[in-house]
Protein backbone atom coordinates (compact mmCIF):
# COMPACT_ATOMS: atom_id res chain seq x y z
CA UNK A 1 0.00 0.00 0.00
CA UNK A 2 1.66 3.30 -1.17
CA UNK A 3 0.56 5.69 1.61
CA UNK A 4 -0.06 5.17 5.34
CA UNK A 5 -2.60 6.88 7.18
CA UNK A 6 -0.98 7.45 9.95
CA UNK A 7 -2.46 10.88 10.92
CA UNK A 8 -5.90 11.96 11.44
CA UNK A 9 -7.09 14.82 8.83
CA UNK A 10 -7.02 17.57 11.56
CA UNK A 11 -3.62 17.04 12.38
CA UNK A 12 -2.00 16.55 8.65
CA UNK A 13 -4.15 20.22 8.15
CA UNK A 14 -2.82 22.02 11.06
CA UNK A 15 0.97 20.48 10.27
CA UNK A 16 1.00 21.95 6.82
CA UNK A 17 -0.67 25.23 8.03
CA UNK A 18 -3.85 25.23 5.50
CA UNK A 19 -6.24 25.66 8.76
CA UNK A 20 -4.64 27.09 12.35
CA UNK A 21 -4.67 24.92 15.49
CA UNK A 22 -7.84 27.31 16.55
CA UNK A 23 -9.75 27.15 13.41
CA UNK A 24 -9.22 22.80 14.09
CA UNK A 25 -10.81 23.27 17.73
CA UNK A 26 -13.69 24.98 16.72
CA UNK A 27 -14.08 22.70 13.95
CA UNK A 28 -13.77 19.74 16.51
CA UNK A 29 -16.05 21.11 18.69
CA UNK A 30 -18.52 21.93 15.93
CA UNK A 31 -18.39 18.17 14.87
CA UNK A 32 -19.28 16.94 18.24
CA UNK A 33 -22.33 19.20 17.99
CA UNK A 34 -23.15 18.00 14.73
CA UNK A 35 -21.68 14.83 14.41
CA UNK A 36 -20.83 15.18 10.90
CA UNK A 37 -17.55 14.50 9.37
CA UNK A 38 -14.54 16.53 10.41
CA UNK A 39 -13.44 17.29 6.53
CA UNK A 40 -17.15 18.31 5.83
CA UNK A 41 -17.45 20.50 8.89
CA UNK A 42 -13.94 22.54 7.84
CA UNK A 43 -15.43 22.91 4.61
CA UNK A 44 -18.99 23.63 5.60
CA UNK A 45 -17.37 26.15 8.54
CA UNK A 46 -15.40 28.10 5.49
CA UNK A 47 -12.08 27.50 6.67
CA UNK A 48 -11.31 25.65 3.48
CA UNK A 49 -12.68 24.59 0.06
CA UNK A 50 -13.58 21.15 -1.30
CA UNK A 51 -11.22 21.52 -3.63
CA UNK A 52 -8.28 22.62 -1.52
CA UNK A 53 -9.21 19.52 0.98
CA UNK A 54 -9.40 16.86 -1.77
CA UNK A 55 -6.16 18.60 -3.49
CA UNK A 56 -4.24 18.23 0.03
CA UNK A 57 -5.73 14.63 0.67
CA UNK A 58 -4.21 13.61 -3.38
CA UNK A 59 -1.31 15.07 -2.29
CA UNK A 60 -0.54 14.38 0.81
CA UNK A 61 -1.98 10.56 0.75
CA UNK A 62 -0.37 10.03 -3.13
CA UNK A 63 -4.15 8.88 -3.52
CA UNK A 64 -5.23 9.35 -7.21
CA UNK A 65 -8.63 11.89 -7.61
CA UNK A 66 -11.17 10.53 -9.83
CA UNK A 67 -14.28 11.64 -11.39
CA UNK A 68 -17.12 8.80 -12.21
CA UNK A 69 -19.82 10.56 -13.88
CA UNK A 70 -18.81 9.66 -17.39
CA UNK A 71 -17.55 5.88 -16.01
CA UNK A 72 -19.98 2.97 -17.05
CA UNK A 73 -19.14 0.84 -13.86
CA UNK A 74 -20.14 -2.79 -13.74
CA UNK A 75 -23.17 -3.20 -10.83
CA UNK A 76 -21.52 -6.54 -9.75
CA UNK A 77 -18.30 -4.87 -8.78
CA UNK A 78 -20.70 -2.25 -6.76
CA UNK A 79 -22.71 -4.27 -5.05
CA UNK A 80 -19.89 -5.66 -3.60
CA UNK A 81 -20.20 -3.13 -0.77
CA UNK A 82 -23.78 -3.18 0.01
CA UNK A 83 -25.27 0.38 0.10
CA UNK A 84 -26.38 0.80 3.82
CA UNK A 85 -21.96 0.38 4.34
CA UNK A 86 -21.72 2.48 1.27
CA UNK A 87 -23.29 5.36 2.62
CA UNK A 88 -22.44 4.88 6.17
CA UNK A 89 -18.73 4.41 5.13
CA UNK A 90 -19.37 7.44 2.50
CA UNK A 91 -17.73 5.10 -0.06
CA UNK A 92 -18.17 3.53 -3.39
CA UNK A 93 -16.05 0.12 -5.16
CA UNK A 94 -15.60 1.50 -8.79
CA UNK A 95 -12.92 -1.09 -9.98
CA UNK A 96 -12.13 -4.63 -9.25
CA UNK A 97 -12.01 -8.27 -9.83
CA UNK A 98 -11.11 -11.74 -6.62
CA UNK A 99 -8.31 -10.06 -5.66
CA UNK A 100 -8.00 -6.31 -5.35
CA UNK A 101 -10.53 -3.13 -5.20
CA UNK A 102 -10.22 0.33 -6.11
CA UNK A 103 -12.76 1.81 -3.35
CA UNK A 104 -13.51 5.93 -4.15
CA UNK A 105 -14.09 7.78 -0.62
CA UNK A 106 -14.60 11.52 0.51
CA UNK A 107 -12.55 11.23 3.21
CA UNK A 108 -10.23 8.93 2.99
CA UNK A 109 -8.35 10.02 6.45
CA UNK A 110 -11.53 8.13 7.85
CA UNK A 111 -9.06 5.88 9.64
CA UNK A 112 -12.19 3.90 11.23
CA UNK A 113 -14.54 3.46 8.08
CA UNK A 114 -10.48 2.67 6.02
CA UNK A 115 -10.55 -0.04 8.43
CA UNK A 116 -14.09 -1.57 7.85
CA UNK A 117 -13.94 -1.46 4.45
CA UNK A 118 -10.92 -3.42 4.36
CA UNK A 119 -12.79 -6.36 6.54
CA UNK A 120 -15.77 -6.20 4.40
CA UNK A 121 -14.57 -6.58 1.14
CA UNK A 122 -11.58 -9.36 2.60
CA UNK A 123 -9.84 -10.86 1.20
CA UNK A 124 -9.50 -8.88 -1.85
CA UNK A 125 -6.76 -5.82 -1.78
CA UNK A 126 -8.10 -2.47 -1.07
CA UNK A 127 -6.19 0.29 -3.06
CA UNK A 128 -8.19 3.92 -2.35
CA UNK A 129 -9.23 6.65 -4.69
CA UNK A 130 -10.12 10.35 -3.99
CA UNK A 131 -14.01 11.17 -5.08
CA UNK A 132 -16.37 14.60 -4.53
CA UNK A 133 -18.92 13.93 -1.95
CA UNK A 134 -21.27 15.01 -4.09
CA UNK A 135 -20.36 12.81 -6.80
CA UNK A 136 -20.08 9.63 -4.77
CA UNK A 137 -23.98 10.33 -3.05
CA UNK A 138 -25.35 10.89 -6.55
CA UNK A 139 -23.50 8.01 -7.53
CA UNK A 140 -24.64 5.76 -5.05
CA UNK A 141 -28.20 7.25 -5.48
CA UNK A 142 -28.18 6.25 -9.52
CA UNK A 143 -26.03 2.60 -8.93
CA UNK A 144 -27.69 1.19 -6.16
CA UNK A 145 -31.32 0.79 -7.37
CA UNK A 146 -33.93 -1.68 -6.16
CA UNK A 147 -33.95 -4.31 -8.91
CA UNK A 148 -31.85 -7.04 -6.87
CA UNK A 149 -34.20 -5.93 -3.71
CA UNK A 150 -36.98 -6.48 -5.62
CA UNK A 151 -36.39 -9.88 -6.94
CA UNK A 152 -35.07 -10.79 -3.52
CA UNK A 153 -38.40 -10.00 -1.88
CA UNK A 154 -40.88 -11.58 -5.04
CA UNK A 155 -38.69 -15.12 -4.56
CA UNK A 156 -39.37 -15.00 -0.56
CA UNK A 157 -43.16 -14.41 -1.64
CA UNK A 158 -43.37 -17.32 -4.27
CA UNK A 159 -41.86 -19.49 -1.78
CA UNK A 160 -44.40 -18.10 1.25
CA UNK A 161 -47.09 -18.68 -1.65
CA UNK A 162 -45.53 -22.15 -2.50
CA UNK A 163 -45.81 -23.31 1.29
CA UNK A 164 -49.87 -22.27 1.61
CA UNK A 165 -52.51 -24.26 -0.07
CA UNK A 166 -54.34 -20.40 -0.11
CA UNK A 167 -52.87 -16.82 -0.23
CA UNK A 168 -54.19 -15.48 2.84
CA UNK A 169 -55.73 -12.21 1.59
CA UNK A 170 -56.24 -11.01 5.17
CA UNK A 171 -52.50 -10.45 5.74
CA UNK A 172 -52.23 -8.08 3.00
CA UNK A 173 -55.33 -5.75 3.48
CA UNK A 174 -54.93 -2.26 3.88
CA UNK A 175 -55.15 -2.22 7.33
CA UNK A 176 -52.73 -4.97 8.48
CA UNK A 177 -51.07 -3.51 10.89
CA UNK A 178 -47.53 -5.25 10.10
CA UNK A 179 -45.96 -3.64 7.44
CA UNK A 180 -43.17 -6.11 7.29
CA UNK A 181 -45.17 -8.40 5.49
CA UNK A 182 -43.84 -9.38 2.35
CA UNK A 183 -45.96 -7.93 -0.56
CA UNK A 184 -45.70 -4.69 1.27
CA UNK A 185 -42.22 -4.74 1.35
CA UNK A 186 -41.92 -5.82 -2.26
CA UNK A 187 -44.44 -3.04 -3.10
CA UNK A 188 -42.06 -0.27 -0.96
CA UNK A 189 -39.02 -0.95 -3.14
CA UNK A 190 -40.81 -0.95 -6.21
CA UNK A 191 -42.22 2.73 -5.13
CA UNK A 192 -38.69 3.16 -3.78
CA UNK A 193 -37.03 2.07 -7.37
CA UNK A 194 -39.43 4.63 -9.03
CA UNK A 195 -39.08 7.59 -6.71
CA UNK A 196 -35.08 7.06 -7.22
CA UNK A 197 -35.19 7.22 -11.05
CA UNK A 198 -37.68 9.90 -11.35
CA UNK A 199 -40.59 7.42 -12.69
CA UNK A 200 -43.87 9.29 -13.85
CA UNK A 201 -44.94 5.88 -14.19
CA UNK A 202 -45.09 2.16 -13.05
CA UNK A 203 -46.63 -0.93 -15.14
CA UNK A 204 -47.25 -4.43 -14.09
CA UNK A 205 -47.36 -6.38 -16.75
CA UNK A 206 -48.13 -10.36 -15.82
CA UNK A 207 -46.57 -13.08 -18.42
CA UNK A 208 -46.62 -16.69 -19.15
CA UNK A 209 -43.20 -17.10 -16.94
CA UNK A 210 -42.48 -13.55 -16.07
CA UNK A 211 -43.61 -10.65 -14.49
CA UNK A 212 -42.72 -7.32 -15.96
CA UNK A 213 -42.07 -4.22 -14.04
CA UNK A 214 -41.63 -1.43 -16.35
CA UNK A 215 -41.24 2.25 -15.37
CA UNK A 216 -41.33 5.15 -17.54
CA UNK A 217 -38.54 7.96 -17.24
CA UNK A 218 -38.68 10.92 -19.23
CA UNK A 219 -40.94 9.39 -21.41
CA UNK A 220 -39.18 6.54 -22.15
CA UNK A 221 -39.72 2.88 -20.80
CA UNK A 222 -37.35 1.24 -18.95
CA UNK A 223 -37.93 -2.54 -17.78
CA UNK A 224 -37.22 -5.03 -15.23
CA UNK A 225 -37.39 -8.73 -15.86
CA UNK A 226 -39.04 -11.60 -12.71
CA UNK A 227 -38.50 -14.75 -13.33
CA UNK A 228 -40.91 -15.04 -10.26
CA UNK A 229 -44.14 -14.98 -11.64
CA UNK A 230 -46.16 -16.31 -9.57
CA UNK A 231 -46.11 -13.34 -7.41
CA UNK A 232 -48.02 -11.26 -9.48
CA UNK A 233 -51.47 -12.24 -8.44
CA UNK A 234 -50.52 -10.99 -4.84
CA UNK A 235 -49.22 -7.87 -6.08
CA UNK A 236 -52.02 -7.04 -7.97
CA UNK A 237 -54.68 -7.85 -5.33
CA UNK A 238 -52.16 -5.48 -2.90
CA UNK A 239 -52.95 -2.54 -4.94
CA UNK A 240 -56.30 -3.26 -5.40
CA UNK A 241 -57.33 -3.20 -1.88
CA UNK A 242 -55.28 -0.16 -1.20
CA UNK A 243 -57.36 1.42 -4.27
CA UNK A 244 -60.68 0.03 -3.04
CA UNK A 245 -61.27 -1.50 -6.00
CA UNK A 246 -63.20 -4.81 -6.11
CA UNK A 247 -60.94 -7.73 -5.63
CA UNK A 248 -63.31 -10.48 -6.74
CA UNK A 249 -63.94 -8.78 -10.60
CA UNK A 250 -61.04 -9.70 -12.29
CA UNK A 251 -62.77 -9.55 -16.14
CA UNK A 252 -63.16 -5.96 -16.25
CA UNK A 253 -61.13 -2.85 -16.36
CA UNK A 254 -61.38 -0.82 -13.08
CA UNK A 255 -59.83 2.53 -11.88
CA UNK A 256 -59.19 3.75 -8.49
CA UNK A 257 -56.50 5.96 -6.30
CA UNK A 258 -54.90 5.68 -3.28
CA UNK A 259 -51.98 7.81 -0.83
CA UNK A 260 -49.10 6.53 -0.31
CA UNK A 261 -45.70 7.72 1.21
CA UNK A 262 -42.36 6.50 0.53
CA UNK A 263 -38.73 7.99 0.47
CA UNK A 264 -40.09 11.45 2.21
CA UNK A 265 -42.30 11.92 -0.85
CA UNK A 266 -46.02 12.49 -0.38
CA UNK A 267 -47.55 10.66 -3.52
CA UNK A 268 -50.93 10.35 -5.21
CA UNK A 269 -51.41 6.72 -7.29
CA UNK A 270 -53.70 7.13 -9.68
CA UNK A 271 -54.29 2.57 -10.71
CA UNK A 272 -55.39 1.57 -13.75
CA UNK A 273 -56.37 -2.29 -13.86
CA UNK A 274 -57.26 -4.00 -17.23
CA UNK A 275 -57.73 -7.89 -17.76
CA UNK A 276 -54.75 -9.53 -20.25
CA UNK A 277 -53.93 -13.13 -21.46
CA UNK A 278 -51.91 -14.09 -17.98
CA UNK A 279 -53.64 -11.99 -15.37
CA UNK A 280 -54.46 -8.71 -14.56
CA UNK A 281 -52.17 -5.66 -15.80
CA UNK A 282 -52.19 -2.76 -14.19
CA UNK A 283 -50.50 0.93 -14.70
CA UNK A 284 -50.24 3.64 -12.29
CA UNK A 285 -49.41 7.30 -12.23
CA UNK A 286 -47.04 8.43 -9.93
CA UNK A 287 -48.45 12.26 -8.75
CA UNK A 288 -45.89 13.76 -5.99
CA UNK A 289 -47.81 16.42 -3.83
CA UNK A 290 -44.54 16.98 -1.88
CA UNK A 291 -43.01 18.50 -5.38
CA UNK A 292 -45.92 21.07 -5.27
CA UNK A 293 -47.46 23.10 -8.25
CA UNK A 294 -45.26 24.38 -10.83
CA UNK A 295 -45.40 28.20 -11.52
CA UNK A 296 -45.79 29.36 -15.30
CA UNK A 297 -41.75 29.76 -15.79
CA UNK A 298 -41.18 26.28 -14.86
CA UNK A 299 -43.03 24.55 -17.78
CA UNK A 300 -40.63 25.60 -20.28
CA UNK A 301 -42.80 27.72 -21.76
CA UNK A 302 -41.37 31.04 -23.45
CA UNK A 303 -41.82 34.59 -21.86
CA UNK A 304 -43.51 35.78 -24.81
CA UNK A 305 -46.42 33.08 -24.73
CA UNK A 306 -46.43 33.43 -21.17
CA UNK A 307 -46.94 37.66 -21.61
CA UNK A 308 -49.74 36.44 -24.37
CA UNK A 309 -51.46 33.58 -21.74
CA UNK A 310 -51.42 36.26 -18.66
CA UNK A 311 -53.01 38.58 -21.04
CA UNK A 312 -55.86 35.61 -22.08
CA UNK A 313 -56.61 34.76 -18.32
CA UNK A 314 -56.80 37.90 -17.34
CA UNK A 315 -59.98 38.77 -19.45
CA UNK A 316 -63.37 37.86 -17.70
CA UNK A 317 -65.04 35.60 -19.79
CA UNK A 318 -63.81 33.13 -22.62
CA UNK A 319 -62.70 29.56 -23.44
CA UNK A 320 -59.01 29.01 -23.44
CA UNK A 321 -57.79 25.33 -24.33
CA UNK A 322 -55.05 23.41 -23.31
CA UNK A 323 -54.55 20.57 -26.45
CA UNK A 324 -52.09 17.99 -27.18
CA UNK A 325 -51.66 14.21 -26.74
CA UNK A 326 -52.12 12.24 -23.58
CA UNK A 327 -48.59 12.70 -21.44
CA UNK A 328 -47.84 15.94 -23.31
CA UNK A 329 -48.28 17.88 -19.83
CA UNK A 330 -51.79 19.71 -20.72
CA UNK A 331 -52.62 18.74 -16.92
CA UNK A 332 -49.38 20.42 -15.60
CA UNK A 333 -50.01 23.60 -17.59
CA UNK A 334 -53.59 23.98 -16.51
CA UNK A 335 -52.68 23.74 -12.73
CA UNK A 336 -49.82 26.48 -13.13
CA UNK A 337 -52.72 28.84 -14.71
CA UNK A 338 -54.90 27.93 -11.90
CA UNK A 339 -52.23 28.29 -9.53
CA UNK A 340 -51.35 32.22 -10.65
CA UNK A 341 -55.96 32.72 -10.92
CA UNK A 342 -55.93 31.45 -7.56
CA UNK A 343 -57.42 34.60 -5.15
CA UNK A 344 -59.53 35.10 -2.49
CA UNK A 345 -61.69 37.10 -4.42
CA UNK A 346 -62.65 34.54 -7.19
CA UNK A 347 -64.30 31.63 -6.81
CA UNK A 348 -62.85 28.87 -8.79
CA UNK A 349 -64.27 25.24 -9.32
CA UNK A 350 -63.11 22.19 -11.53
CA UNK A 351 -64.70 19.76 -13.05
CA UNK A 352 -62.42 16.33 -13.32
CA UNK A 353 -61.57 13.38 -13.74
CA UNK A 354 -59.58 12.57 -11.86
CA UNK A 355 -58.50 14.80 -9.39
CA UNK A 356 -54.91 14.73 -9.68
CA UNK A 357 -53.91 17.84 -7.41
CA UNK A 358 -55.68 19.28 -4.33
CA UNK A 359 -55.52 23.18 -4.50
CA UNK A 360 -56.68 24.90 -1.53
CA UNK A 361 -59.61 27.27 -2.37
CA UNK A 362 -60.53 25.85 -5.50
CA UNK A 363 -63.60 23.68 -5.46
CA UNK A 364 -62.81 20.54 -7.05
CA UNK A 365 -65.14 18.23 -8.23
CA UNK A 366 -64.74 14.26 -9.23
CA UNK A 367 -66.61 13.12 -12.28
CA UNK A 368 -68.49 9.77 -11.13
CA UNK A 369 -69.86 7.98 -13.98
CA UNK A 370 -71.25 5.34 -12.33
CA UNK A 371 -73.43 7.46 -10.39
CA UNK A 372 -74.66 9.65 -13.72
CA UNK A 373 -72.06 12.12 -12.40
CA UNK A 374 -70.29 12.99 -15.55
CA UNK A 375 -68.95 16.13 -17.18
CA UNK A 376 -72.53 17.81 -18.52
CA UNK A 377 -73.79 16.99 -15.31
CA UNK A 378 -71.69 18.93 -13.12
CA UNK A 379 -70.74 21.30 -15.48
CA UNK A 380 -74.88 22.51 -15.56
CA UNK A 381 -74.92 22.80 -11.88
CA UNK A 382 -71.86 24.31 -11.31
CA UNK A 383 -73.05 27.45 -13.43
CA UNK A 384 -75.58 27.63 -11.14
CA UNK A 385 -72.83 28.25 -8.23
CA UNK A 386 -71.55 31.54 -8.98
CA UNK A 387 -68.21 30.60 -10.45
CA UNK A 388 -65.64 33.52 -11.76
CA UNK A 389 -63.33 30.45 -13.62
CA UNK A 390 -64.09 27.24 -14.45
CA UNK A 391 -61.92 24.34 -15.35
CA UNK A 392 -62.92 21.28 -17.07
CA UNK A 393 -60.74 18.18 -16.77
CA UNK A 394 -61.34 17.57 -20.92
CA UNK A 395 -63.72 18.73 -23.65
CA UNK A 396 -65.00 14.60 -24.20
CA UNK A 397 -68.34 15.21 -26.16
CA UNK A 398 -70.80 17.41 -28.04
CA UNK A 399 -72.63 18.15 -25.13
CA UNK A 400 -70.16 19.14 -22.62
CA UNK A 401 -68.44 21.11 -25.10
CA UNK A 402 -71.54 23.64 -25.87
CA UNK A 403 -72.33 23.38 -22.47
CA UNK A 404 -68.96 25.05 -22.14
CA UNK A 405 -69.00 27.30 -24.56
CA UNK A 406 -72.23 28.52 -23.67
CA UNK A 407 -70.35 29.02 -20.21
CA UNK A 408 -67.81 31.11 -21.80
CA UNK A 409 -70.12 33.51 -24.00
CA UNK A 410 -72.73 33.82 -20.66
CA UNK A 411 -69.48 35.63 -17.88
CA UNK A 412 -66.88 32.87 -17.40
CA UNK A 413 -63.62 32.16 -17.66
CA UNK A 414 -63.62 28.50 -19.14
CA UNK A 415 -60.11 26.45 -19.04
CA UNK A 416 -60.70 23.24 -20.50
CA UNK A 417 -57.87 20.30 -22.73
CA UNK A 418 -58.76 18.94 -26.06
CA UNK A 419 -57.06 16.15 -27.27
CA UNK A 420 -55.65 17.66 -30.62
CA UNK A 421 -52.06 17.51 -31.72
CA UNK A 422 -51.79 21.14 -32.98
CA UNK A 423 -53.28 23.99 -32.01
CA UNK A 424 -55.17 24.75 -35.45
CA UNK A 425 -57.44 21.91 -35.85
CA UNK A 426 -58.32 21.99 -32.26
CA UNK A 427 -60.52 24.87 -33.60
CA UNK A 428 -62.36 22.50 -36.73
CA UNK A 429 -62.36 19.11 -33.79
CA UNK A 430 -64.93 21.49 -31.59
CA UNK A 431 -66.57 21.77 -34.62
CA UNK A 432 -66.45 18.53 -35.57
CA UNK A 433 -67.61 17.05 -32.36
CA UNK A 434 -71.21 19.03 -33.00
CA UNK A 435 -70.97 22.17 -31.56
CA UNK A 436 -72.16 24.90 -33.83
CA UNK A 437 -69.55 27.15 -35.49
CA UNK A 438 -71.12 30.95 -34.27
CA UNK A 439 -70.70 29.50 -30.95
CA UNK A 440 -67.02 28.23 -30.68
CA UNK A 441 -66.63 31.39 -32.49
CA UNK A 442 -68.13 33.74 -30.10
CA UNK A 443 -66.27 31.65 -27.33
CA UNK A 444 -63.46 30.86 -27.50
CA UNK A 445 -60.25 32.76 -26.94
CA UNK A 446 -57.04 31.16 -27.57
CA UNK A 447 -55.53 27.40 -27.95
CA UNK A 448 -52.31 26.36 -26.36
CA UNK A 449 -50.86 23.17 -27.95
CA UNK A 450 -47.91 21.59 -26.26
CA UNK A 451 -45.62 18.50 -26.20
CA UNK A 452 -43.03 17.75 -24.03
CA UNK A 453 -39.38 17.19 -25.41
CA UNK A 454 -36.16 15.71 -23.72
CA UNK A 455 -33.44 18.13 -21.66
CA UNK A 456 -30.03 17.07 -22.37
CA UNK A 457 -27.91 16.42 -19.34
CA UNK A 458 -26.00 19.81 -18.48
CA UNK A 459 -23.31 17.10 -17.10
CA UNK A 460 -22.49 15.21 -20.10
CA UNK A 461 -23.91 17.80 -22.70
CA UNK A 462 -21.47 18.36 -26.18
CA UNK A 463 -21.30 20.66 -28.76
CA UNK A 464 -22.92 18.60 -31.89
CA UNK A 465 -22.32 19.24 -35.95
CA UNK A 466 -25.46 18.13 -37.89
CA UNK A 467 -24.54 14.79 -40.05
CA UNK A 468 -26.19 14.82 -43.71
CA UNK A 469 -29.05 13.44 -42.80
CA UNK A 470 -29.70 15.89 -39.91
CA UNK A 471 -28.78 19.28 -42.05
CA UNK A 472 -31.57 18.08 -44.65
CA UNK A 473 -34.24 17.75 -42.49
CA UNK A 474 -33.35 21.20 -40.69
CA UNK A 475 -32.75 23.08 -43.86
CA UNK A 476 -36.38 21.79 -45.50
CA UNK A 477 -37.88 23.18 -42.22
CA UNK A 478 -35.70 26.55 -41.90
CA UNK A 479 -33.92 26.99 -45.65
CA UNK A 480 -32.59 30.53 -44.09
CA UNK A 481 -30.88 29.34 -41.61
CA UNK A 482 -27.00 28.29 -41.36
CA UNK A 483 -27.45 25.53 -39.36
CA UNK A 484 -23.82 24.54 -38.69
CA UNK A 485 -23.44 27.77 -36.75
CA UNK A 486 -26.32 27.14 -34.22
CA UNK A 487 -25.45 25.73 -30.76
CA UNK A 488 -26.61 22.37 -31.71
CA UNK A 489 -25.85 19.65 -28.41
CA UNK A 490 -26.00 16.21 -27.48
CA UNK A 491 -25.44 14.05 -24.51
CA UNK A 492 -22.41 11.87 -24.05
CA UNK A 493 -24.02 9.40 -21.29
CA UNK A 494 -23.23 9.56 -17.72
CA UNK A 495 -23.97 8.60 -14.29
CA UNK A 496 -26.21 11.59 -13.97
CA UNK A 497 -28.68 10.42 -16.83
CA UNK A 498 -28.09 7.27 -16.06
CA UNK A 499 -25.79 7.30 -19.91
CA UNK A 500 -29.09 8.45 -21.70
CA UNK A 501 -27.43 11.72 -22.68
CA UNK A 502 -30.88 13.23 -21.21
CA UNK A 503 -32.50 14.52 -17.81
CA UNK A 504 -35.77 15.77 -17.67
CA UNK A 505 -38.25 16.94 -19.58
CA UNK A 506 -39.52 20.69 -21.06
CA UNK A 507 -42.75 21.83 -22.47
CA UNK A 508 -42.80 22.88 -26.51
CA UNK A 509 -45.52 25.29 -26.88
CA UNK A 510 -47.62 26.82 -29.79
CA UNK A 511 -50.02 29.79 -28.84
CA UNK A 512 -53.14 30.81 -31.46
CA UNK A 513 -55.01 33.60 -30.20
CA UNK A 514 -58.46 34.63 -32.79
CA UNK A 515 -58.31 37.52 -34.45
CA UNK A 516 -61.65 39.03 -36.17
CA UNK A 517 -60.69 37.08 -39.47
CA UNK A 518 -60.27 33.65 -37.86
CA UNK A 519 -63.98 34.13 -36.09
CA UNK A 520 -65.52 35.31 -39.27
CA UNK A 521 -63.52 32.65 -40.56
CA UNK A 522 -65.08 30.03 -38.05
CA UNK A 523 -68.33 31.09 -37.78
CA UNK A 524 -68.81 30.70 -41.62
CA UNK A 525 -66.83 27.17 -40.72
CA UNK A 526 -64.53 27.61 -43.76
CA UNK A 527 -61.25 25.79 -43.05
CA UNK A 528 -59.47 27.49 -45.81
CA UNK A 529 -60.12 30.94 -44.77
CA UNK A 530 -59.52 29.94 -40.90
CA UNK A 531 -55.97 28.59 -42.69
CA UNK A 532 -55.67 32.40 -44.33
CA UNK A 533 -56.07 33.97 -41.32
CA UNK A 534 -53.69 32.16 -39.07
CA UNK A 535 -51.10 33.06 -41.96
CA UNK A 536 -51.37 36.41 -41.85
CA UNK A 537 -51.74 37.27 -38.60
CA UNK A 538 -48.18 36.62 -38.03
CA UNK A 539 -48.43 35.57 -34.35
CA UNK A 540 -48.24 32.06 -35.13
CA UNK A 541 -45.14 30.02 -34.09
CA UNK A 542 -45.70 26.15 -34.84
CA UNK A 543 -44.35 23.47 -32.42
CA UNK A 544 -41.77 22.26 -34.78
CA UNK A 545 -40.42 25.96 -34.53
CA UNK A 546 -40.10 26.35 -31.25
CA UNK A 547 -38.93 22.53 -31.36
CA UNK A 548 -36.15 23.92 -33.06
CA UNK A 549 -35.43 26.84 -30.83
CA UNK A 550 -34.47 24.59 -28.09
CA UNK A 551 -32.46 22.40 -30.20
CA UNK A 552 -30.47 25.69 -31.29
CA UNK A 553 -29.84 26.82 -27.91
CA UNK A 554 -28.68 23.49 -26.82
CA UNK A 555 -31.52 22.65 -24.37
CA UNK A 556 -32.78 19.43 -26.92
CA UNK A 557 -31.26 17.59 -29.37
CA UNK A 558 -32.46 17.16 -32.98
CA UNK A 559 -33.42 13.86 -32.66
CA UNK A 560 -36.30 14.79 -30.02
CA UNK A 561 -37.36 18.00 -32.35
CA UNK A 562 -37.33 15.70 -35.36
CA UNK A 563 -39.52 13.06 -33.51
CA UNK A 564 -41.50 15.74 -32.45
CA UNK A 565 -41.92 16.80 -36.21
CA UNK A 566 -42.83 13.50 -37.32
CA UNK A 567 -45.70 12.93 -34.45
CA UNK A 568 -47.42 16.02 -36.06
CA UNK A 569 -46.40 15.67 -39.81
CA UNK A 570 -47.84 11.98 -39.19
CA UNK A 571 -51.20 12.69 -37.37
CA UNK A 572 -52.31 16.08 -37.33
CA UNK A 573 -54.35 17.88 -40.04
CA UNK A 574 -53.59 18.65 -43.65
CA UNK A 575 -54.27 22.06 -42.64
CA UNK A 576 -51.70 22.16 -39.81
CA UNK A 577 -49.22 20.62 -42.39
CA UNK A 578 -49.69 22.91 -44.54
CA UNK A 579 -48.89 26.11 -42.64
CA UNK A 580 -45.74 23.54 -41.04
CA UNK A 581 -44.65 23.05 -44.60
CA UNK A 582 -45.15 26.43 -46.84
CA UNK A 583 -45.26 29.26 -44.42
CA UNK A 584 -42.93 28.97 -41.28
CA UNK A 585 -41.33 31.98 -39.59
CA UNK A 586 -37.48 32.40 -40.34
CA UNK A 587 -35.23 32.56 -37.39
Amino acid sequence: MKHQLKQRLGDLLVGQQIITEDQLMQALQAQRKGGRKLGRTLIDMGFISESQLLSFLSKQLELPFVDISERRLDPNVIKLLPEIQARRFRALVIDGDDRQVTVAMSDPADLSAYDSLVSLLSPRKVELALIVESQLFEGIDNLYRQTDRIASIAGELQQEQAQEQAFDLASITAQDADNEATVVRLLNSIFEDAIRIRASDIHIEPGDKELRIRQRVDGELQETVLTEYGVANALVLRIKLMANLDISEKRIPQDGRFHFEVANHQLDVRVSTMPVQFGESVVMRLLDQSAGLLQLEQTGMPESIIRRVRHQIGRPHGMILVTGPTGSGKTTTLYAVLNELNKANTKIITVEDPVEYRLKRVNQVQVNTKIGLGFSDVLRTTLRQDPDIIMVGEMRDQETAEIGLRGAITGHLVLSTLHTNDAITSTLRLIDMGAAPYLVASALRAIIAQRLVRRICDRCAEPYVPNAGDLAWLKHIQPDVDHLQQGYRKGRGCQHCNHTGYRGRIGVFEMLELDEHMVEALRTGNPEAFAKAVKESGQFRPLVVSALEYAANGVTSIADAMRLAEDVSEIAAPLSQQLIDSDLPRS
